[in-house]
């Protein structure tokens, strides 16, 4: 196993220096020019002082060189300074990474819990009103865009109850609504895909004779059917983490979140090409984790599974 985990790390950095490459690529393809937008404000810009920037920046020499001194300074955990502040890029994420990734568990938790929770109690009601309503509440998740619903959960749960901040500040409360937000849509695909696992493996012969044996409902659920039916499901929870990242972008900025998507929006908006680099590149690190313990997971939830 820990080989294994030590061998997925090592071509996890291949993975990375092919995002690295992609990202650098498309943001030199982005309308703008970095310079203007640090020089937006100033009076009286002039040519001359457009060209120093571009020089100070590098931005001058052809974009393979560029990238190459970019990945020079990356490896030594330098990624730049951003255009807009002058900060370093490092030390801008890790002031907002906490921020995003205390989201994005908290919103994982909650789709996940949430998804099986629905898809169990689908399942053992098949074709019923239970099992109806449970599969409307998933269409409905599946077709809310993450922004319209934070808007709603803000209105109701904010401005018209005032159960909820309607802000990402405060104590552990803050989370519930942009985790809401943020994982409906996680949860509903979820839930569809336990519900449609569950009722192959139901009818499965292990499952009969686990029944056959007198053990309870309960027990023939948690220890048969549900860790099966959930070997599968746990492939499109790595895969979702992805769409996680890219809604994050979304939450943060509607619920006022000092986190990574909103910096990531702010990089895009000003044409800070490091800002969006590390972005990216975080976003890519963050992917590829989730996408190792998924892969890690298979082995506790599959015996047959032997890495």
């Amino acid at each position: 196993m820990y080989q294994y985990i030590a061998r997925r790390l090592l071509l996890a950095i291949p993975v990375l220096v092919g995002v690295s490459i992609a990202a650098f690529s498309m943001m030199h393809l982005i309308p703008g020019d970095p310079a203007l937008a640090m020089l937006r404000g100033q009076p009286q810009v002039t040519d001359a002082d457009v060209q120093r920037v571009r020089e100070q920046l590098g931005l001058n020499d052809p974009v393979p060189i560029q990238y190459l001194k970019y990945v020079s300074r990356a490896v030594q955990g330098d990624f730049g300074r951003s255009v807009q502040t002058r900060r370093p890029v490092l030390s801008d994420l890790a002031a907002q990474a906490p921020s995003t990734i205390e989201l994005a568990l908290a919103a994982i938790a909650l789709a996940v819990t949430l998804g099986i929770v629905l898809g169990v109690v689908s399942a053992l009601n098949q074709n019923t009103w239970i099992d109806t309503f449970a599969m409307l509440g998933a269409l409905f998740g599946v077709s809310m865009p993450s922004f319209w619903f934070g808007l709603i959960l803000i209105f109701i749960f904010a401005l018209k109850l005032g159960w909820l901040p309607a802000t990402g500040q405060g104590g552990p409360e803050r989370l519930v609504l942009p985790a809401l937000a943020l994982g409906m849509d996680f949860s509903a695909v979820t839930a569809r895909l336990v519900r449609a696992n569950l009722l192959e493996v139901l009818v499965a012969d292990y499952v009969r004779t686990a029944r056959a044996k007198g053990l309870s409902q309960r027990l023939v659920m948690i220890r048969h059917a549900l860790r099966n039916a959930m070997i599968p499901s746990i492939t499109i929870i790595g895969l979702q983490v992805g769409t996680l990242l890219g809604g994050a972008v979304v939450v943060e900025t509607v619920f006022n979140i000092p986190g990574v998507g909103h910096l990531a929006y702010e990089g895009i908006h000003n044409a800070d090409l490091p800002i969006i680099e590390g972005t990216v590149e975080f976003g890519a690190f963050f992917i590829v984790i989730a996408n190792l313990v998924v892969d890690i997971a298979y082995a506790f939830l599959d015996p047959r599974v032997r890495y």
